[in-house]
């Protein structure tokens, strides 16, 4: 199937074993450590293909509640995970899709994050900004796990 769904990829190299960023994207606290303004009370994950993820992202200054999840596609755990990107019951088809593929070097991680389909904002930088700049917090958490 050809598509045109827009799409970008980031690339890490995290100074953090395979299994802590594994764990980082997977278990709540450790999630909530690093993606900005989301309680660990609103989040939930059910790490398995078919299984569902949710978190509530907060903004501090007005209290507004931005609901994100989705649906586990793939997962091999501490190689890749895949998953939708969106509303919490979003449809599958409709929703964008995260493919996040971890390769371990030694003591360090390399980390492809790729994202198809954010569908709404073809062409829209912030988007890329975000993410980047949400795993660039990643970076940080697993950094100073050491």
């Amino acid at each position: 199937m050809t598509t045109s769904a827009p799409e970008f990829t980031i690339t890490r190299t995290l100074n953090a074993r395979r299994e802590l960023v594994w764990r980082a994207w997977t278990e709540k606290k450790e999630f909530a450590a690093w993606l900005p303004s989301t309680p660990v009370e609103s989040i939930s994950f059910d790490v398995r293909e078919g299984g569902r993820y949710r978190y509530t992202m907060v903004n501090k200054e007005t209290g507004q509640e931005y609901h994100t999840g989705g649906v586990f596609l793939d997962v091999i755990p501490f190689e890749r995970l895949v998953f939708t990107w969106g509303y919490p019951d979003a449809p599958i088809e409709d929703s964008p899709v995260v493919t996040l593929t971890l390769t371990a070097q030694g003591d360090r991680t390399e980390m492809i994050f790729h994202l198809r389909g954010f569908a709404g904002h073809p062409g829209d930088q912030y988007v890329y900004d975000g993410w980047s700049g949400t795993l660039d917090n990643l970076s940080t958490h697993l950094r100073d796990q050491k």
